[in-house]
């Protein structure tokens, strides 16, 4: 029983994620985040502004 406690904690180091992995991978959702700005879906808050398109066209841009 004494293992059981051993071999979770491995699992648990073993399938833990890594602090970059979820980066994301569309480009213009990287250019949007590096300007500060945030990804949306849908329309963007009332004071705020759509700059641009996330996830390859699916989310907008909102900057303020």
């Amino acid at each position: 029983m004494k293992i059981l406690y051993l071999l979770f904690a491995v699992f648990l180091l073993l399938f833990q994620a890594t602090s970059g992995s979820a980066d994301p991978l569309f480009e213009d959702t990287v250019q949007c985040r590096s300007q500060g700005n945030f990804c949306r879906v849908g329309a963007c808050p009332p004071t705020f502004a759509a700059t641009g398109t996330c996830h390859g066209g699916l989310l907008k841009c909102c900057s303020k």
